[in-house]
């Protein structure tokens, strides 16, 4: 794995982190649209149980022309969650009810999006909001090599710190939010598609006659 991601000429941590930061930036730059699959796994610190969950997402990376947009559709339970910007939508069709707020307040399970948000996010807005160290290089599921990175929020933030294992190209692969009661949520995007056509219309959710729940 070495091989794959070593970068020429750099042979310290700060330099590699360089370079990391640097294909992050050129996928982010690159980066009009995303779908793959999703798999979220949430363990309960004081339980250590764990809540695994599977799905597909949909996601249009903010621009000047819009602001970010998120769906993911998850399978047992059937739910459909739209983030946009800050603001989502979860519709669980089974009990006709939909729960709306603000991910900064949501649950950690509503928090699946923030997460998200990390592949769209240029170095500047990186390196402004977190302190970041360079962990190491390792294999994540499905034997994808990458680089793991350690954010910790410079400001006020809903979550106490995330790692991040990015890919050869720049994309991160995989996130693990910490909470601030140490629950921890593990974000795994596999079959990844960068740049297909996505209908805005997705985007909105038929919860026609459903109830409506702040959370």
């Amino acid at each position: 794995m070495g091989v794959v991601l070593s970068a020429a000429g750099i042979a310290n941590a700060q330099g590699v982190k360089q370079e990391i930061l640097d294909r992050m930036d050129g996928n982010y730059k690159s980066l009009t649209s995303l779908t793959a699959d999703i798999r979220v796994d949430k363990t309960e610190a004081v339980l250590g149980e764990t809540d695994s969950r599977t799905g597909s997402v949909s996601f249009l990376p903010k621009s000047k022309k819009h602001a970010m947009y998120i769906r993911l559709d998850w399978n047992k339970p059937n739910e459909s969650m739209v983030v946009i910007d800050k603001k989502y939508q979860l519709y669980r069709p089974a009990l006709n009810q939909v729960i709306q707020g603000s991910t900064d307040s949501a649950k950690s399970k509503e928090k699946s999006g923030n997460a998200i948000a990390f592949v769209s996010m240029s170095r500047r807005e990186l390196m402004d909001n977190y302190e970041i160290k360079y962990m190491g290089q390792e294999d994540i599921s499905g034997g994808v090599a990458t680089w793991h990175l350690f954010l910790t929020p410079k400001g006020k933030a809903s979550y106490k710190s995330a790692d991040l294992w990015v890919d050869k190209d720049g994309m991160p692969r995989q996130a693990r939010i910490t909470e601030m009661n140490n629950d921890t949520q593990v974000i795994l995007l596999t079959n990844i598609k960068k740049n297909p056509t996505i209908n805005a219309d997705i985007f909105r959710l038929d919860t026609k006659g459903a109830k409506v729940v702040e959370g």
